[in-house]
């Protein structure tokens, strides 16, 4: 039995080629016409860009007074990069913008560039992200091809593991701070080995002690959701 204007908490395995807000309008929706709940608050703890999959966490009702709690949490990401090449949103969402040789880069380099990134770090957002400056989000100036100036952001690393098994693409593990852009990270590792490096995959597996492995599919909450409203609706 649920209890979503009390409040919930739902741990999501949010899907590829989906955005946080349609996770949350999903579930509100699904709320609000098998539960019969005209006005429900329903909010996520941290956006993921529609190419990245893993922990979302869903909150209804009083609970999303917890999610700037939840926000505030470390985060762990795992995913795969691609030296050699970027784009403009710093992933596979556009097309490549400029390539480089990768073949004077060595393992050393890279141990050496990974290490300069674990610490306090000052980072840009991408250009292209949900970033509000005036009112008006980043990537809707980027699409107008308007100019516009992202402060850099302190963030904290506390752990960048990576896999060269298969370079040029690069296999990593990420323990980070709240606010930390991924393809950002990925965008400067490649600058720092005066190359170029785009992100192919991300999944996030962490949000403090919030698991993925605890996670629900979206559909099999849809379904939890609905049938458990059923006979509250007529």
């Amino acid at each position: 039995m649920f209890h979503f204007e009390e409040g919930e908490v739902f741990l999501v395995d949010k899907p590829l080629d989906w955005t946080s807000f349609d996770v949350v309008n999903l579930i509100r929706s699904v709320i609000k016409r098998f539960h019969g709940i005209r006005k429900l608050k329903v909010g996520h703890a941290g956006t993921l860009d529609p190419l990245a999959t893993g922990l979302l966490i869903i909150c209804t009702g009083r609970m999303t007074k917890q999610i700037d709690n939840f926000q505030a949490q470390e985060k762990v990401y795992t995913g795969t990069m691609l030296l050699g090449q970027t784009t403009p949103t710093f992933d596979m969402e556009s097309e490549a913008d400029a390539f480089y040789s990768t073949d004077d880069i060595t393992i050393d380099m890279m141990e050496d560039a990974r290490k300069s990134f674990i610490g306090d770090i000052m980072q840009r957002p991408p250009k292209f992200s949900a970033i509000k400056i005036n009112g008006k989000r980043a990537f809707d100036y980027a699409r107008s091809d308007e100019e516009v100036a992202l402060k850099e952001r302190l963030v904290h690393i506390d752990d960048f593991k990576l896999d060269y098994t298969n370079f040029p693409k690069i296999e990593f593990e990420v323990k980070c701070s709240k606010g930390t852009y991924i393809r950002s990270l990925v965008n400067d590792f490649g600058k720092k080995l005066g190359n170029g490096a785009c992100l192919i995959s991300l999944r996030r597996t962490k949000i403090g002690e919030f698991s993925v492995n605890d996670a629900r599919k979206l559909e099999d909450l849809r379904k939890e959701i609905i049938e458990t409203g059923v006979d509250n609706v007529q």
